[in-house]
């Protein structure tokens, strides 16, 4: 995941606030999938670095949270491509055409 770079706000512009990540149950109610999975990921994160959690529950949680994050990679990717296609469309179209 790209880090965003930083840069000082303008004389008419507003700083804005890093959104707040939805909860599993949150994002699996009204969130995307995007959003389900992020929450997902934060939950099983968490529960692979609780100490108390049984060594026979960690390679399971583990191999989710790898699946987990390749299936936000997979999105990503694919959003990124459907951007590029469509700025590659939108620069090609001809409005006298019509």
């Amino acid at each position: 995941m790209a880090i965003p770079k930083l840069r000082a706000v303008g004389r008419n512009e507003q700083s804005q606030k890093p959104a707040v990540p939805k909860t599993v149950t949150v994002a699996a109610t009204d969130g995307s999938r995007r959003e389900l999975l992020v929450a997902m990921r934060s939950r099983v994160a968490t529960a692979v670095e609780d100490p108390n959690t049984p060594a026979r529950d960690l390679a399971a949680l583990t191999r989710r949270l790898m699946e987990i994050a390749k299936d936000i990679e997979v999105l990503d990717v694919k959003d990124a491509e459907e951007a590029d296609c469509g700025a590659a469309n939108d620069e090609t179209f001809d409005a006298e055409a019509i």
